[in-house]
């Protein structure tokens, strides 16, 4: 996916090009309780290794109130579409032990 091309001396990205380093640098606040392990603590649920497609549609719903979690409504509403595709292209990268 990360297809880049040279174009009137600028580098053009697409935009579903997420960027994986942006996500872990995104990633600080949901590692507190979601392990990059992919461990299970206290049921909240493992998100390494989840299909980026999955992380996407799973914040968005939290996003519209779709989902009845107030930490995570809060947390998915503050990203934009790119911050939460960097941080599902993040944990999408991590394998779970």
């Amino acid at each position: 996916m990360g297809i880049a091309c040279q174009m009137a001396g600028f580098l053009v990205v697409p935009a579903h090009a997420a960027d994986k380093a942006f996500g872990e640098y995104l990633a600080g606040e949901c590692v507190t309780c979601h392990l990059p392990s992919g461990r299970q603590v206290g049921g909240i649920p493992a998100i390494a290794g989840m299909p980026e497609i999955s992380f996407m549609a799973l914040m968005e719903s939290y996003a519209r109130r779709e989902r009845d979690n107030q930490v995570m409504q809060a947390v998915a509403g503050k990203f934009n579409s790119d911050e939460l595709a960097a941080l599902a292209a993040y944990f999408a990268s991590l394998k779970p032990e």
